[in-house]
């Protein structure tokens, strides 16, 4: 017992010898991590101060931290409004079809482009993939109003030389909105599908080469052991997903809808900008931001303890 107790003290500080050394060698890599932690602190972490607003009645003189505090009387204005659930319902309706639909491009986009072997070829179908991801939703919202106008569109002059009639595909609410899921998915698949590509590219190919001999197909490849090897993955970006279900995206929504789809394209995002910078109703909008991200809380942990029963929980 007695030399039990001598030789903790060296043992302790053996370790800490350890950590100290540790740190030192790393001091570069904490470095290098230095500006994103300023950036998270900064413009992440900072900001959620301003949640104290959902909790005020919020005016510009007073300022946020002298304006009076009413308690949840924000939360039960907006739920009395007779506006609220037809935008919360276009919210979930054009999330959850946005990721219903557009979720298995990527993971197609990967298996096909991860399937060619003419490196050229290839790389130039990856530029064309990739390319919308970088151009603003003004630009594609221009493409989309300039392919499906109904006077002068391409696809309606198409239309109109094949059948002698126009359809209005941007002023009727399920054509828009088929409009909008297609336009968003042109826009994301490709560059959604690099964490797939590479994913794709841990898989041991001496699996392929066992089932090709074994007779299998490359469907049958595709489906036992290129699914099966990126399924984590899978896994993990259906999570993240489910962080934005309660957040459509104000660019795209305000771009592309007009008064003709508002039942349909009013969402939270283009609400919150009405009501607060139009009407300057500040302390509303922070409220309803506060729940949406309650929300998508809720959904995050639920999927993660769901995913994490077949074990391919995030954390």
């Amino acid at each position: 017992m007695d030399s039990l107790e001598q030789a903790i003290p060296g043992i302790m500080s053996s370790g800490a010898l350890r950590v100290k050394k540790r740190r030192r060698q790393d001091r570069w890599l904490f470095l290098l991590f230095l500006p994103a932690l300023i950036y998270f602190v900064v413009f992440k972490y900072v900001p959620m101060g301003g949640l104290v607003l959902a909790f005020k009645d919020y005016n510009l003189h007073d300022g946020i931290l002298h304006s009076r505090w009413i308690g949840m009387d924000n939360f039960q204005l907006l739920f009395r409004n007779p506006d609220m659930l037809k935008v919360v319902r276009n919210t979930l309706v054009i999330s959850m079809l946005t990721v219903v639909v557009g979720f298995p491009f990527p993971i197609i986009i990967a298996i096909l482009l991860n399937e060619m072997r003419a490196q050229l070829f290839k790389r130039t179908i990856q530029t064309f993939l990739y390319l919308p991801h970088f151009l603003n939703w003004v630009i594609v919202g221009s493409f989309v109003v300039l392919l499906m106008a109904q006077e002068h569109g391409m696809v309606n002059n198409l239309l109109e030389r094949l059948t002698g009639h126009t359809y209005a595909f941007l002023y009727k609410e399920g054509s828009w909105l088929a409009v909008f899921l297609g336009s968003h998915i042109w826009k994301e698949a490709g560059y959604g599908s690099i964490i797939y590509l590479a994913a794709l590219s841990s898989i041991d190919t001496s699996l392929y080469e066992s089932a090709s001999l074994d007779g299998a197909n490359k469907w049958q490849q595709i489906w036992h052991i290129t699914l099966p090897g990126i399924m984590p993955v899978i896994v993990l970006m259906m999570i993240l997903s489910l962080e934005h279900v309660m957040d459509v995206g104000f660019d795209a929504i305000y771009v592309l809808g007009n008064a003709s789809v508002r039942d349909i394209a009013d969402v939270i995002s283009t609400w919150s900008y009405a009501i607060g910078l139009g009407q300057a109703k500040y302390s509303l909008t922070t409220a309803l931001g506060f729940f949406q991200s309650l929300v998508g809380l809720i959904l995050v942990l639920s999927a993660n303890t769901i995913a994490r029963k077949f074990n391919h929980g995030l954390w």
